[in-house]
């Protein structure tokens, strides 16, 4: 059984773009290989690396197809107000720093697929931060082990 695939409308807008960028980048890979095959054999030293493009880009649009095919939107205020969930734009401080932090708490797909908007890190359910700020609201602090390197944060603020 294949698992849902939380997505803000952000996200599946940018999944769903970042998906029409490999299938030109792989349209492309394909007139290169077939350019190199008609070429002379003296001409064809590139048709290995064309070929290589273009199963690359081949296997991107598999993985966004798959993603997209599993894309279940998020609803707004589908959480409890005021308590850090995926699609939840917060501000952290970071204690140590004290540097603001304003980053959207997202699906591990959806962090990978691009920059956010409004200049918010978007930051992985998955990730080490991701999976101590879910359920945390404003005032709350909480301490990320990082291996060698302890971080503090501090929710400061936390919007749906």
């Amino acid at each position: 059984m294949t698992q849902p695939l939380p997505l803000t409308p952000e996200g599946l807008t940018r999944l769903q773009a970042a998906l029409e960028r490999e299938q030109a980048r792989r349209d492309e890979a394909r007139r290169v290989v077939q350019e190199q095959m008609e070429a002379n054999e003296n001409e064809s030293l590139d048709l290995a690396a064309a070929q290589e493009a273009l199963s690359g880009a081949e296997a991107r649009i598999g993985e966004l197809e798959d993603q997209l095919a599993r894309a279940v939107l998020l609803a707004p205020n589908g959480g409890t107000p005021g308590q850090a969930a995926l699609g939840s734009q917060v501000r952290l401080l970071h204690v140590d720093l004290g540097r603001e932090l304003p980053l959207q708490l997202v699906s591990a797909a959806e962090a990978a697929a691009g920059p956010g908007e409004h200049g918010a890190a978007l930051v992985s359910s998955e990730s080490p931060v991701g999976r101590a700020l879910l359920g945390r609201r404003a005032g709350d602090e909480f301490v990320v082990d990082l291996g060698r390197l302890q971080t503090r944060y501090r929710v400061l603020t936390v919007e749906d």
